[in-house]
C-alpha cells in the first residue's frame, strides 16, 4: 500500500494481513482530510493486528492488550446474542482472541 500526497510519499508499505478491496474504501473531505476504511479479511478477535503496516508504526503494549481485550469482548457477543456485553470488563487468557471453548 502507498499513499503521496503532491509527490511526497506519506505511507508506503506491505499491510500487516489481507484487506478485502471491494469493501475498502476512501473518502476526501473539504479537500483536506482523507478517511481510508480497510476491511480486515479475517474480522476474528485472534487476529488482531499490531500495525497497519508491516514492521512500522507498532502500536505500544498496552494500546495493543486494549484492542485485544475488545476484539474478545465483540466476539462474546456474537457468540452470545442474548446477553448484554457493554459495561463487561475482561481479564485473564483474552490475548490471541480469547479462551478456546
Amino acid at each position: 500500500m502507498s499513499l503521496a500526497v503532491h509527490n511526497k510519499e506519506i505511507i508506503k508499505g506491505s499491510l500487516y494481513l489481507k484487506v478485502l478491496s471491494d469493501e475498502s474504501l476512501w473518502t476526501l473531505e473539504d479537500k483536506k482530510i482523507l478517511k481510508i476504511v480497510l476491511v480486515k479479511s479475517d474480522r476474528s478477535a485472534a487476529s488482531c493486528w499490531k500495525s497497519l503496516l508491516q514492521d512500522q508504526y507498532s502500536s505500544d503494549a498496552f494500546t495493543f492488550n486494549e484492542m485485544e481485550k475488545k476484539l474478545t469482548l465483540e466476539r462474546f457477543q456474537q457468540e452470545n446474542p442474548g446477553f448484554d456485553f457493554s459495561g463487561a470488563e475482561i481479564s485473564g487468557n483474552y490475548s490471541g482472541g480469547g479462551p478456546k471453548f
